[in-house]
């Protein structure tokens, strides 16, 4: 049995604005994004963000249903699977007055699109202030990041007060739906919660988990189900097997799992006892399996009609061989 992996490898530049979470006019439209000219000049944050985001309504109009009432809880602050590409952005910038997002990843899972673009997913930071550099300046920073790589400097893709998001989305042209989603958040200095308030916090919104680890440098929490919503404790072959997702991308999807959440709490290396950063991660693994294969079918069914009306039509219409 084929099982799909998606980690992002490619991704078109474009800072997607959400208005109401709209969807593109047409299949084509979804395939036909233009990479914005890029701003310049010294900036603020509040403007960078101003410019990449455009007329976005909060709080997010969301029309996907919500999760049943017995079923796991699956969103990573209100972000959930099932959600089209359109209302996952839209949530994900409502998150935050400076978050922005940008997309669409058009590679991650190994499959044979035959010319198609599909968005796989987007990722989302916040804006940081924009300021004009000397090519002196320029050079400055490449020696210093030369000199930290050869050094093997720890370098950290966040700081105290930033957090990311990695969304992974599959579907044909246009219907692209949320398989997956993470969030990584440092806290701000001063601000630090205690690491077991934040592991109460988790419980308290997921239920119980299915590992429960404490382990030295992080805190690791994870929650399993099988494909109809059952919890996997100790006994369940898939409590270890099933593996979630997070900020950083790398999606696993196969027909035995379902809603998998993982949680990461990161201690403060001078006081262990509060949290650094939480990264938090669900995937929906049966249903993104599902999705994943019939997108793969229909294109394939597509491309063989493509071809086939392409010999029919070449029989009436080709000219004859010269022999």
């Amino acid at each position: 049995m084929k099982l799909y992996h998606w980690l992002p490898v490619a991704f078109v530049v474009v800072a997607l604005a959400a208005c109401g979470g709209k969807k593109p006019e047409s299949p084509e439209a979804a395939t036909e994004q233009k990479p914005k000219v890029a701003p310049s000049g010294n900036a603020s944050a509040e403007q960078v963000a101003e410019e990449a985001r455009g007329n976005v309504k909060c709080p997010a109009k969301v029309k996907t249903p919500a999760r049943a009432a017995n079923a796991p809880v699956d969103d990573v602050v209100g972000v959930r699977p099932g959600m089209t590409y359109e209302e996952a952005a839209n949530v994900v910038m409502c998150s935050n007055d400076l978050m922005v997002v940008t997309g669409p990843i058009t590679r991650g899972f190994n499959i044979q699109t035959y010319g198609e673009t599909l968005r796989q997913g987007f990722t989302a930071r916040l804006a940081e202030p924009r300021v004009e550099k000397t090519s002196k300046q320029i050079m400055q920073e490449m020696q210093d990041d030369m000199m930290a790589r050869s050094g093997n400097a720890v370098r950290y893709d966040l700081k105290p007060g930033q957090s990311k998001w990695n969304v992974t989305t599959m579907g044909l042209p246009g219907e692209e739906k949320v398989i997956g989603a993470g969030r990584e958040e440092w806290y701000a200095e001063g601000k630090n919660p205690t690491m077991a308030s934040v592991a109460d916090a988790l419980m308290k919104k997921y239920g119980t988990p299915s590992i429960d680890q404490d382990n030295p440098g992080q805190r690791f929490i994870r929650w399993v189900y099988d494909p109809f919503g059952r919890l996997a404790t100790e006994t369940s072959p898939i409590r270890s097997q099933c593996a979630g997702t997070g900020a950083s991308g790398g999606v696993n999807l196969s027909p035995d799992c379902g809603i998998v959440v993982e949680a990461h709490i990161i201690p403060m290396q001078d006081n262990p006892d509060l949290a650094r950063s939480l990264e938090t991660g669900v995937v929906d693994q049966a249903n993104g399996y599902e999705l994943v294969t019939t997108v793969e079918q229909t294109l394939q069914e597509r491309e063989q009609q493509k071809r086939a009306k392409a010999v029919e039509e070449a029989s009436k219409n080709a000219d004859a061989p010269t022999l």
